[in-house]
């Protein structure tokens, strides 16, 4: 039950997720996806390690700047690079490819094993979900294909070593998201600077939007996604990151008046189904503990007591 509940509540960040493109949408700026990325960072990181009255100390402070990286300051601008680059559906497919990376980091870096059934799940859920947001207008671009697989790869690599790396004592996931969320904010500034130039005029609807954006899209969402990452596989974690497509595509068809074709309805079920198997076989994997930081002593008892937490990702 307490895996259940877990996996219910870290699942409601990629769900958050998918809110993305509709909010974007109907109350952002147009064209400003690194300045959106900003917003969406850093003022929700400053926000939860002030909550959480924590900063990083010793190496943490590098470490922290690595997983900010890692899962925000890279993955966000290379995200967008492929969304301009690629229609929307071709670069939805290249990002449900995230946990098929996670798999393998996985089994390289934390000992999780690489079953079949969860790879197999992986890979119809990214067919589940191609089945939703291709279209038979869809080309490619070498420089946006390039994009979208290196900032899933980006996003599997923090995932993994969020798990790998733990947390230092007496410090929780809040701290931890405010820490990653506030680096990674940090690191997009200079390149929207470059790119987007001076920020753009905000209206009522943009502040509304942003923040929506920050607090729940971002600061709730990635909490919730650190403290899955925490008590969970990384396999099965990543394996919830197909929800993020199908969401969207929810969202679009019941808010945007976007119509679901029989084939789309099909793809969202496959995908859907695929999500369920992966965590039915992520949970049935036994894996080893992962080298990490030390725990407080109140939260070793609660790993030692907990079959979950000896099971075990991420971190979109």
């Amino acid at each position: 039950m307490k895996r259940i509940t877990t996996l219910a509540l870290t699942a409601l960040a990629p769900i958050s997720w998918g809110s993305t493109y509709a909010v974007a949408s109907e109350l952002l700026p147009p064209d400003r996806p690194l300045f959106t990325g900003v917003m969406r960072a850093l003022p929700a990181g400053l926000l939860l390690t002030a909550l959480a009255r924590k900063l990083p100390t010793g190496r943490w402070w590098w470490k922290a700047a690595v997983l900010g990286g890692l899962n925000i300051g890279a993955f966000f601008p290379l995200l967008f690079l492929s969304a301009y680059r690629l229609p929307g559906g071709v670069a939805a497919v290249l990002g449900s490819a995230g946990p098929l990376f996670v798999v393998g980091l996985a089994a390289l870096l934390l000992g999780e094993r690489a079953r079949l059934r969860t790879v197999l799940a992986a890979v119809v859920a990214a067919f589940g979900v191609s089945m939703v947001v291709l279209t038979a207008e869809a080309r490619l671009d070498l420089v946006g294909v390039v994009a979208g697989v290196v900032s899933s790869a980006s996003m599997g690599a923090g995932t993994v070593m969020t798990k790998r790396w733990g947390r230092p004592e007496g410090v929780g996931p809040l701290a931890m998201t405010g820490w990653q969320l506030t680096a990674g904010g940090l690191i997009i500034i200079p390149v929207a600077a470059l790119v987007e130039g001076a920020p753009p005029a905000l209206d009522g609807k943009a502040f509304l939007g942003y923040g929506y954006m920050m607090l729940i899209n971002t600061g709730i969402a990635y909490w919730l996604w650190f403290r899955g990452i925490g008590q969970l596989t990384a396999t099965s974690v990543t394996l919830l990151g197909p929800l993020s497509p199908l969401t969207a595509a929810v969202i679009g068809w019941a808010a945007l008046g976007q119509a679901l074709s029989p084939v789309q309805v099909l793809g969202m079920v496959i995908a859907f189904g695929a999500t369920v198997a992966g965590q039915l076989a992520a949970g049935s994997a036994g894996a080893p503990r992962p080298k990490a930081e030390p725990f407080s002593s109140a939260e070793e008892t609660h790993r030692n007591v907990s079959m979950d937490l000896t099971g075990g990702p991420v971190r979109r």
